[in-house]
């Protein structure tokens, strides 16, 4: 396997040994198919950020941990290489650690593995659980930082939290479907709020901001949550439909997407008769595309993924005080996009 790097650069890259790095470029025998992928990627990811090379710069080497369906993590990695080559003076690069689903010992055994392994900083996007409250303290205690994106832990002592303003975006998403609804709703009337884990603690703050406004402003609403899906088809399908077998539920005039899954949800709320006037979805992925063009979606709230990846960046470089000073802003704008925003030319 050709390439230019040195064996201990793709060994850092890969977070492998440099024996194991060895082994594959060298198509040596005992050597995993999922160790020769992960070299291949890391050979891939240094060639993509090389560009970024400079002879004063520092190279450092950033974690990137997330929990969250592939379709979001695409996201976030497509993010993250894009404003990659617009920051300096520092030459970084990404490590990414994704998971779909990470409980909170797979997350704090992956956090202690980059802690052996050494790392200048971690972005994080995980539950907001005491286990992993205690790991960011150990590594910060190490001197490795920690920045939270999209999802915050408050009670730790990472350096900085960086994505969109999740309680405001509760409330956008009832006043957007108060605004949908009638003034005069049927009996048992219901709106459905979903979360992939109740854990994260931005989509507990979307719910508390979502439910503090509706019940104000809709007191006559029945307001159901199902949550622990994790974002993904088949768990919130199968969450979801045992809350729509319940007898006596009434109609689902609206509903508040806070985790993913909406194709799966819009499907199973078609076959069971409901049809929601008001559908708020979060992010801009593939899926919502469709899903707003299709008229399923009614209007998805997406705040700038790329921009909070490069303040998670900064924030890490100011701890490092190769910043002198930290970025200015730490939360992200969220904007409503509508089927118009993203019609098929």
């Amino acid at each position: 396997m050709s390439h230019p790097f040195p064996i201990k650069d793709i060994a850092r890259q890969s977070g492998l040994s440099t024996a194991t790095v060895d082994r594959v470029l060298n198509a040596r025998a005992n050597v995993s198919p999922r160790s020769q992928a992960r070299v291949r990627a890391a050979i891939a990811e240094l060639a993509g950020q090389e560009q970024q090379l400079s002879a004063r710069g520092r190279r450092l080497y950033f974690d990137v941990v997330v929990e969250a369906p592939e379709r979001f993590s695409r996201e976030i990695r497509h993010a993250t290489e894009a404003v990659l080559p617009t920051i300096g003076p520092a030459v970084i690069h990404a490590r990414y650690s994704f998971r779909q689903i990470m409980s909170a010992p797979d997350c704090v055994a992956l956090l202690r593995q980059i802690l052996k392994r050494g790392s200048h900083g971690v972005v994080l996007k995980v539950r907001d659980l005491p286990e992993i409250t205690a790991m960011v303290a150990e590594l910060d205690r190490k001197r490795i930082p920690v920045v939270c994106a999209f999802t915050d832990l408050p009670g730790s002592v990472r350096r900085a939290y960086c994505g969109p303003d999740n309680y405001a975006a509760g409330q956008s998403a009832a006043y957007m479907i108060d605004k949908c609804l009638p003034d005069s709703a049927p009996s048992g009337a219901t709106i459905l709020t979903t979360l992939s884990q109740l854990a994260f603690h931005g989509e507990a703050q979307r719910r508390r901001g979502f439910l503090r406004l509706m019940s104000e402003r809709r007191p006559d609403l029945r307001l159901m949550t199902v949550s622990a899906g994790a974002g993904l088809a088949f768990e919130t399908r199968a969450v979801l439909q045992e809350q729509l077998s319940a007898p006596g539920l009434g109609p689902i005039l609206g509903v508040y997407s806070m985790g993913g899954a909406n194709r799966a949800i819009s499907e199973l709320l078609q076959n069971y008769g409901h049809r929601p006037r008001a559908y708020v979805a979060h992010d801009l992925d593939s899926e919502n595309r469709t899903l707003l063009r299709q008229g399923n979606i009614t209007v998805a709230l997406q705040h700038d993924i790329a921009s909070d990846m490069r303040n998670a960046f900064l924030n890490l470089l100011h701890a490092y005080h190769i910043l002198k000073t930290p970025p200015v802003a730490t939360q992200s704008r969220m904007s409503m996009v509508t089927p118009f925003d993203c019609a098929e030319n």
